[in-house]
């Protein structure tokens, strides 16, 4: 297998764009173009193999059962209308989207399809936020105040068009305000908190099914500045669980971040608490690493409101190719250990508020000797 390594980022470590205080834009631009120069582009040639063997079939099924689930609970009406999936034409145009309302009637095909499950999410570096160790779980709200999203992911080998089971799948985000758990950083909330380094919501970690499935619950994200609201994701293997829960070691085959439709993201931000979030707000259009993702597939989760409006939550879902020849090996900017969260020194400019990537190992879930 061939080894990504911290070459890549020791090239352009030198530049400074920023959005969190030290989080180097540029640099992750840099390194995807580097990657995106011998990848390939999308899993278009994928699609029939896909249909062939009954992929397609199953995650319409599986999307459907999710949301009806997922409405029962909250007691909506049978007839209320489900709002179909955003498509971007053009991925850079935020303005293209779809204003037609469907019954509960309507063929899932045309709600639960989605052009996403033949697009490639491409590679990125994972941020300045990284946490490692962190827990295998499938509900990563903790408490948190949003609007819920239950996410529903799908790994595809991008050469034989296999899903891929066994995979473990790793989602984090920022919370409603901009505020990454398990970091303490000027820009990421209360610098002088330092009860933050301990937190671990809106982060975990899921393993894929024989379908390569790997299903969330958690909060749509919030803002912050410089960036587009996004999800970032890693696609670990051959790690452990810990006993505690935790998971450490392997290494990666995919580091990518999934985008939402920009008119979604106007509407959650009007509710409470995003609409208290003081951060400075970035459009798709602006954010360097959405045009990047899209100039060559389409990084945004396709979704259908569980409700009226997104108050009542969000099922959302994507799928994305990645090269399991690929082995990544990422440097957190903190790492969870039994007693605790620990900044990683090891990660040098990549610490709490730097742009972390290259060489590094996981934690083990137990404290460091």
């Amino acid at each position: 297998m061939k080894l990504i390594t911290s070459l890549i980022a020791a090239a352009f470590l030198a530049n400074n764009v920023v959005a969190h205080p030290g989080h180097d834009i540029r640099a992750e631009m840099v390194e995807r173009a580097a990657f995106m120069q011998t990848s390939k582009r999308d899993l278009s040639h994928c699609a029939a193999k896909m249909k062939a063997r009954g992929m397609d079939t199953r995650s319409i099924a599986r999307r459907a059962s999710m949301a009806k689930t997922a409405r029962k609970k909250r007691s909506i009406p049978a007839n209320a209308p489900f709002l179909k999936a955003r498509d971007f034409d053009t991925v850079l145009n935020t303005t293209h989207l779809s204003s037609e309302s469907y019954t509960s009637a309507t063929d899932e095909a045309i709600l639960f399809a989605g052009n996403n499950s033949c697009v490639l999410s491409p590679e990125v570096t994972q941020g300045p936020y990284y946490v490692s160790g962190e827990y295998v779980r499938d509900n990563v709200t903790e408490g948190q105040e949003g609007v819920e999203l239950i996410l529903d992911t799908q790994v595809i080998d991008m050469e034989t068009c296999d899903p891929v089971p066994n995979a473990m799948i790793e989602i984090w985000h920022c919370n409603s305000t901009g505020v990454y758990s398990g970091i303490i950083a000027s820009g990421n909330g209360d610098s002088s908190d330092a009860t933050n380094i301990n937190n671990t919501f809106l982060r975990g970690l899921q393993p894929t099914d024989a379908d390569g499935v790997a299903k969330f619950a958690t909060l749509f994200p919030g803002h912050y500045t410089g960036r587009a609201t996004h999800i970032h994701v890693l696609t670990h293997f051959n790690g452990t669980t810990y006993a505690n829960g935790t998971y450490g070691g392997g290494y990666v085959s995919h580091v990518g971040q999934l985008f939402f439709d920009q008119d979604l993201i106007t509407q959650v931000e009007a509710t409470s608490p995003y609409s208290t979030n003081t951060q400075t707000a970035t459009e798709n259009a602006d954010d360097s690493i959405f045009s990047e993702e899209a100039a060559s597939s389409d990084p945004v989760v396709e979704y259908s409101l569980l409700g009226d409006d997104v108050s009542s939550g969000i099922f959302g879902w994507v799928a994305f190719g990645i090269d399991l020849t690929n082995e990544f090996t990422v440097t957190p900017a903190a790492s969870l250990y039994a007693e605790g969260g620990v900044e990683d020194s090891s990660s040098g400019s990549g610490g709490p508020g730097g742009n972390s990537t290259g060489g590094g190992a996981m934690p083990s879930g137990v404290p460091p000797s």
